[in-house]
């Protein structure tokens, strides 16, 4: 790792001794803070456990704001103004609300602990990774935040008079209530927040641990409750009759729904307070030993700032573009910086975290990671890990295996040592086998196989990863009337065509190991997808137990997010074509490549392709599978990166989905994208800039550097020195490149 650092820094000297600008400094946080891109523009590091950020979806009694209203499932949206704290522990691109608690506020005069009074509008916004700054208007309070990897620092500025710093332990995005707080010194509290239910599975709770410390003896203290006025059941009193009762003279410990605690000052112009906040998922004392441990005594605001900031520019200097546009570096850098901040570790710096579904606490000696969403990051942003950070990826793995071995199954939608059951599928299988397909195999290979296979086979209601493996196994397929673990309704082909892609990507591991008759099943069980294909429609269409198709049938039904049966969030024809290991038996079915081709072009002309979800964010590479017809995937990419992607806080046209979609533009813009997931391979395409240099991990890689570049030229083609490639390559082939060279014609 020492050469890897030494290599990564001297290539970004030499960048940035030809360029203005570091690599962070093309990062734009507030990409994706709107549009449902559901990103924010917080203080994090590097797959950091914290991330501290502004919190603007609770809304004054004029301004009021809803989370359950508005589905609000990010803490912040760039077309809000409406300040009421800083939150800790965050998730970025998720489409349910959950965590966002522990809110920090400051204010001036009397004190008020009612978030629909001390929120305020704020202006000098201001962001970059590692810090957040903003002016509260209200009370002329200047703050900025920063963190460390499990802590966060927040700086208030304070104009003279009278100032209040607020933690509020009753707001959030998540859906659970209850918190209890206790006073440790004038300065120092810590407590226990509950948080869970992601995406409202009643059974995935867990606790939040935190220690605070503010910077300055308060000159006075204490805690506050909510109370609701005593009028019978809930539905016959308003929110805005209740009041919450201070308790200046209490400080022991305090529980409850709807607590908090109080600090009041006297301020001199521009005094600086700061709030320093440590967490934990193990215990209190850990959550101050993080503290105490990334925040030692003495160590300044600017000085984690510092920190923060190298930590980015090192990670994004593993990738040194060269061309394009100003905006293509920003949508380029700031999609590398959002695929970078999930998984997120989960060990404290002692090593201890929580075990998968267990209250047994665990010592790891290297990083645990949390925060799977698997349904959408088993696509390509595991593969963008093993190519770029495989020292990350590696350690990801071994989480995976690790909660297996702790709790008897993969992962599929894993949050901080509980399993959602979120989405479909089997997605730790193919996320697995190509790790270990492109040379990183130092883990537990004996124990994935053994938790696959068992996913894999395992009959019934016992099986958590395939609750519905009974009618796949015996028909092929899954029939409409089998619903989905997380409560998201009927969605037979989608569950299924994820299981055809796991198992395709089992039958490889099992022939490898000698394994020839399970291989055997699982290749004839990954073409069962045939059986969905209806030529009267020209697509995927969902089965009845008795094999008849679903009739009458829209395939244009869910394009809009709005239920339909068979499918998961999109219609039949954003998953049609999703049978990635298989094309050319879809290429058959749907009578060859020319008609193929052009319903494949269809989708794209008729508006019929979803850039803001997974399912069929693939297709525009499908092209490049036939020889004459490449030029349509790089006109198609570019167009959507055009017109989807942009350096506007819009400029995510959907969830990120921790980082998926952003990884989509990673590798669009190298001019490569890795389409079958679970088999080392990828697609060429047009790079969006002249050159594109990756420093490769030698702790897994033969080669220092992988080179990519595009010249004009009268030609059309891809080499690899003096090799002519086609426009697909092996893992294998590209990191032993050195230098790709793509001569696009310019004609």
């Amino acid at each position: 790792m020492k050469k890897l650092l030494s290599l990564g820094v001297s290539v970004c000297l030499v960048w940035f001794s030809l360029n203005a600008k570091d690599p962070v400094d093309w990062v734009n946080p507030f990409i994706g803070t709107t549009n449902f891109g559901t990103t924010n523009p917080g203080a994090v590091t590097p797959n950091g456990l914290m991330s501290v950020a502004p919190f603007n979806v609770m809304g004054s009694d004029i301004n009021r704001y809803d989370k359950d209203n508005r589905w609000w499932s990010a803490p912040y949206d760039n077309t809000n103004s409406y300040f009421t704290g800083f939150s800790h522990v965050n998730l970025s691109g998720v489409g349910c609300p959950e965590l966002s608690s522990l809110l920090v506020m400051a204010t001036t005069g009397d004190l008020d602990v009612d978030y629909h009074n001390y929120g305020t509008t704020y202006s000098d916004e201001h962001a970059s990774p590692g810090l957040y700054g903003l002016k509260l208007d209200k009370y002329g309070i200047r703050a900025e935040a920063t963190a460390t990897a499990r802590t966060g620092r927040i700086r208030f500025i304070f104009p003279k008079g009278k100032g209040n710093i607020l933690l509020n332990l009753g707001e959030g995005l998540t859906n659970e209530s209850g918190a209890t707080v206790h006073r440790i010194s004038d300065t120092e509290i810590a407590g226990c927040k509950l948080m869970g239910t992601f995406c409202y599975n009643p059974n995935a709770v867990f606790p939040l641990y935190f220690a605070m410390r503010v910077s300055k003896v308060p000159s006075d203290q204490g805690f506050w409750k909510f109370q609701r006025p005593k009028k019978g059941v809930e539905a016959e009193w308003d929110v805005d009759d209740a009041k919450y009762k201070i308790y200046p003279d209490f400080g022991k410990t305090m529980s409850g729904d709807d607590i908090g605690v109080w600090y009041s000052y006297d301020t001199e112009s521009e005094e600086v307070i700061e709030v320093s906040v440590g967490v934990s998922f193990v215990s209190e004392e850990n959550a101050m030993l993080n503290l105490n441990t990334e925040q030692a005594a003495g160590v300044s605001f600017d000085e984690l700032h510092s920190s923060a900031r190298k930590q980015w520019n090192d990670h994004l200097c593993r990738v040194m573009v060269e061309g394009g546009t100003d905006d293509q570096k920003t949508v380029f850098y700031t999609a590398l910086y959002h695929t970078l901040i999930h998984p997120s570790i989960l060990q404290d710096v002692n090593g201890q975290y929580p075990a998968m579904e267990s209250n047994e606490i665990l010592t790891t000696p290297r990083n645990r990671y949390t925060v799977f969403s698997l349904w959408d990051t088993y696509r390509n942003l595991h593969q963008l890990m093993t190519l770029i950070y495989p020292e990350k990826q590696i350690d990801m793995v071994r989480s995976m295996v690790d909660m297996y071995k702790e709790w008897g199954w993969l992962p599929k939608w894993e949050l901080f040592g509980r399993e959602t059951f979120t989405m479909e599928g089997d997605p730790a299988i193919p996320v697995i086998i190509d790790t270990w397909r492109k040379g990183l195999t130092d883990f537990d290979m004996e124990s994935a196989y053994a938790a696959m296979k068992k996913s894999a086979t395992t009959p019934g209601k016992d099986n958590l990863m395939r609750p519905d493996i009974d009618p796949y196994l015996e028909k092929g397929y899954i029939p409409l009337g089998y619903y989905a673990g997380d409560n998201s309704g009927d969605n037979s082909v989608s569950h299924a065509l994820e299981y055809y892609v796991a198992d395709n990507a089992l039958a490889w591991l099992a022939e490898s190991r000698g394994d020839a008759g399970f291989a055997n099943e699982l290749r004839k069980r990954a073409s069962g997808w045939r059986q969905y294909y209806s030529t009267e429609s020209g697509t995927l269409r969902p089965l009845n137990a008795d094999g008849s198709f679903l009739s009458p049938f829209n395939p244009r039904q869910g394009e809009n997010f709005e239920p339909v049966p068979g499918f998961h969030e999109g219609s039949a024809w954003n998953y049609t074509f999703y049978v990635p290991h298989d094309i050319d038996g879809l290429v058959k079915v749907m009578g060859g490549k020319r008609k193929f081709i052009n319903k494949l072009q269809t989708v794209f002309d008729d508006s019929l392709y979803d850039p803001a979800n997974e399912p069929d964010i693939a297709y525009p590479y499908l092209f490049s599978r036939f020889k004459g017809e490449e030029w349509r995937t790089s006109k198609i990419v570019s167009e959507l990166l055009a017109k989807h992607f942009t350096a506007k806080a819009d400029g995510i046209p959907g969830n990120d989905d921790t980082g998926t979609m952003s990884a989509w533009v990673v590798f669009s813009m190298m001019g490569l994208y890795p389409d079958i997931p679970g088999v080392p391979e990828y697609t060429l395409t047009t790079p969006a800039f002249d050159k594109i240099t990756i420093t490769l991990n030698t702790d897994y890689y033969d080669k220092e550097t992988l080179v990519i570049e595009k010249q004009m030229s009268n030609l059309n083609m891809i080499k690899s020195g003096e090799k002519e490639l086609g426009y697909r390559i092996s893992h294998s082939d590209l990191v032993n490149s050195q230098i790709l060279h793509f001569y696009i014609s310019i004609k």
